[in-house]
């Protein structure tokens, strides 16, 4: 259980620290180990205040086509995007795989996350569990799990797309938040790993990063279908304070030429 440390807002978890803080706005932010992970509005699920997430959605929602969709959300914090498609999609049925059971005890005391089945908390290590899940089990796969700035090793290489692609359904759609430099070295390496695996790939990102002007996220896209933009999804994501572009299959490709796929390590 998570424990209060003297100020109220600041909570001992397994992996660390987290800290809630209340913005001006209204909304929440979670802090875990000094790091913004989730953004929360209480009473307001649609509400997505981290751009990538945004994008995320939207990519989502114009790529898919589902009746209940199943969405496994690899990496939790604050469960932002589960809640947000809880609500969007009534009938879908949301998964988080969080490593921290602390963490995942506070943000349903503190947030409003709606309840399993809508949305389930599975206590877990991303990697180990995704290794475990049953064969064409799920429609869409989160992943957005970080240590610091950065994905964890074994939830970049080879062997993870496979499994993550063999636990999809004929139709699913696989999406990651890849934290990049300016380099792009990680989008490359990864995009080189989905290639071996995904029939077809895809990127969103703002232009800046694109252009490995900064540090910013790239989101990665995986599928077994053509993946191609639309004026919808064009729409969804140029609004907000930071607009984004789809890249497609072609661009990916060219960005993971010539780049050595990650490998599990022995």
């Amino acid at each position: 259980m998570a424990r209060k440390q003297q100020d109220n807002k600041i909570y001992e978890i397994d992996t660390g620290i987290a800290e809630i803080i209340e913005e001006s706005d209204g909304s929440l932010t979670l802090m875990v180990n000094g790091v913004p992970s989730s953004s929360i509005v209480v009473g307001e699920p649609e509400r997505l205040d981290f751009e990538y997430m945004r994008w995320i959605a939207a990519a989502i929602e114009e790529l898919t086509s589902y009746e209940k969709p199943r969405l496994t959300h690899l990496g939790g914090a604050g469960c932002s995007l589960a809640r947000y498609f809880a609500h969007v999609w009534p009938n879908s049925r949301n998964t988080v795989v969080e490593i921290d059971m602390d963490l995942a005890v506070l943000v349903r005391e503190v947030f409003d996350i709606p309840k399993a089945p809508a949305v389930k908390i599975r206590v877990g290590e991303a990697r180990e569990e995704t290794d475990k899940f049953v064969p064409a089990s799920r429609d869409i796969i989160i992943r957005d799990v970080f240590s610091s700035a950065v994905t964890p090793r074994p939830l970049t290489t080879v062997e993870f797309f496979e499994a993550a692609h063999s636990s999809l359904s004929a139709t699913g759609l696989y999406v990651a938040n890849c934290g990049d430099y300016s380099d792009l070295k990680n989008a490359r390496e990864e995009l080189s790993g989905m290639l071996q695996v995904f029939p077809h790939v895809a990127a969103i990102a703002d232009p800046p990063m694109l252009k490995g002007r900064r540090y910013g996220n790239i989101i990665l896209l995986g599928s077994n279908q053509p993946l191609e933009n639309s004026a919808a999804l064009t729409k969804k994501l140029l609004q907000g304070a930071v607009p984004a572009q789809f890249k497609n299959e072609d661009w990916a490709r060219s960005l993971a030429s010539g780049t050595v796929a990650r490998q599990d390590e022995t």
